[in-house]
């Protein structure tokens, strides 16, 4: 069966809609992990905590080229620990990475009545004013491993769009994207830059998490942890463009389960005319967030692969 035909409806996905259920057999695999997750998700949460404990630890035996990047990228940010000390917690990275899968699957497909229990959250007054106000917001937090599920449990308190790059699986995209539309109030593409802005400019929230070294893109260099890194001038331009807020969203999980979130003040001055200074502001508010839950921050990805002098910090890893 065709994708074209295998779906109840026609239409082409929108930042509202996954659009038709992709059935082709060369997703049928993918369907199977889908499954899988889902069932994963409703395991009950003690449960998952002790089995992400048992998978992170799997993950950093079996991920070995993922393994060398993380503990390259400690070495970098964390020059002044010692080799155990960065040893220690890039296994404690690794066990974040395993409860994540949990999270994720629960945030995409599951109940969140459990996390809701120990949940400490400040600064929604922040929000809250800048939405009442008429204002789009932009929300600005980092890759961490509980991003998923916080963005959901803020959606309990307003509406929230956010801002993703797609699954290159079709199915996955499609399954993902149907969990998000069960709280997120939209998803938009990196590439769907148009109507975020219009989104914005009609006064909505928009979620972004600009710190990933991209493939395509306006990007400036700038430093994270003091290291040049290359990165999205997007938060500058879409509030350049709909006029809206900007406030930063950290998030983290505590040792007892607690979700501790927090949003900022609305950044003021921003933005300013020059995209390289506001993208500065950005990055160096996420590193502080990285610097709050370090174990959390998501070191497998090649933060430093472009450098501007053309340095191979990997070149070992």
């Amino acid at each position: 069966m065709s994708d074209s035909n295998s779906a109840t409806s026609t239409h082409n996905p929108t930042p509202t809609d996954a659009g038709p259920v992709p059935l082709s057999p060369r997703e049928w695999p993918v369907w199977i992990g889908v499954g899988i997750l889902w069932l994963m998700a409703r395991i009950p949460w003690v449960m998952q905590r002790a089995l992400g404990k048992g998978i992170g630890k799997i993950l950093h035996a079996l991920m070995g080229s993922r393994r060398k990047v993380a503990a390259r990228n400690i070495e970098l940010t964390f020059p002044s620990l010692s080799a155990a000390e960065r040893d220690a917690l890039v296994r404690k990275h690794f066990v974040a990475l395993g409860t994540s899968l949990f999270e994720f699957s629960r945030a995409w497909w599951g109940s969140i009545k459990p996390l809701q229990r120990k949940l400490q959250i400040e600064g929604l007054e922040h929000l809250q004013a800048a939405v009442d106000a008429g204002k789009g917001v932009i929300l600005v937090s980092g890759h961490f491993t509980t991003l998923e599920v916080c963005g959901r449990l803020l959606t309990q308190f307003l509406p929230v769009a956010g801002m993703y790059r797609p699954y290159s699986s079709k199915a996955m995209e499609w399954a993902v994207k149907r969990g998000r539309l069960r709280y997120a109030s939209a998803m938009f593409q990196k590439t769907e830059m148009r109507p975020a802005v219009k989104f914005l400019k009609q006064g909505g929230v928009l979620w972004y998490a600009p710190d990933q070294d991209p493939s395509r893109g306006d990007t400036v260099f700038v430093d994270f942890f003091g290291i040049p890194a290359n990165s999205l001038a997007s938060t500058h331009s879409l509030a350049r463009l709909s006029g809206s807020k900007v406030i930063c969203f950290s998030h983290a999980r505590l040792q007892d389960g607690t979700y501790r979130m927090s949003l900022s003040p609305a950044l003021d001055p921003y933005p300013s005319k020059d995209a390289t200074q506001d993208t500065a502001v950005i990055i160096s508010a996420i590193e502080e967030m990285a610097r709050q839950a370090p174990e959390q921050y998501l070191w497998i990805h090649r933060r430093f692969k472009r450098q501007p002098d053309g340095r191979n910090l990997y070149a070992d890893s």
